[in-house]
């Protein structure tokens, strides 16, 4: 598959089977992120590879934080919710963790390390469909809690970016229509 082809078939896969996906495969997609640009060559990603039991643990840690944001933990709607958020990382064999952990040094801009670590995960996620992967970036409030970034051992400075879930697809993509590139560009010249 050409890269063209790669970039406009690529989909947030949703739901995959649960078959193991080869380490081999995994290592090629962590192999892509490295090979985003970023700044000064700070290289500031960091990737944590979540499957079998460390999913439950991951679990556990979500749960817990689901239970301390909620004013009645005990009824059964948050009860089912925090059950929700403990059960959210057993939607995929594998979760590639990504994160920033930014450079100490004065020249470096903090943007620019996010920036070179969302471009790793799109490197990522485009080597999932080349290897005929499903792939989806999972983020939201609860992945930028402390206690996610302590999980993974990560600094005062580091920060999770997001979860990429990985397996075999198990659902059609669905096409998807994009505004044309002209209607989102001025030429100056």
């Amino acid at each position: 598959m050409n890269i063209f082809e790669v970039i406009k078939t690529r989909r947030s896969i949703g739901r995959v089977k649960a078959d193991t996906v080869p380490a081999e495969l995994i290592e090629k997609i962590l192999e892509a992120g490295t090979y985003a640009p970023s700044h000064f060559r700070t290289e500031p990603w960091r990737f944590f590879v979540v499957r079998e039991g460390g999913r439950e643990r991951l679990g556990e840690v979500l749960g817990d934080i689901t239970k301390a944001e909620l004013g009645d933990p005990d009824s059964n709607g948050n009860k089912d919710k925090i059950e929700r958020a403990r059960k959210n990382p057993l939607r995929a064999p594998v979760i590639i963790t990504v994160a920033v952990e930014p450079s100490n040094e004065s020249k470096v801009i903090l943007k620019e390390e996010y920036a070179a670590v969302s471009s790793a995960i799109q490197n990522m996620l485009l080597a999932a469909t080349a290897l005929g992967l499903g792939a989806v970036w999972r983020t939201g409030k609860i992945c930028y809690e402390k206690k996610v970034s302590e999980f993974f051992g990560l600094s005062e400075k580091g920060e999770v970016l997001g979860f990429i879930y990985l397996g075999y697809p198990d659902m059609e993509a669905a096409p998807i229509e994009r505004t044309n590139f002209k209607d989102k560009t001025t030429w100056i010249d």
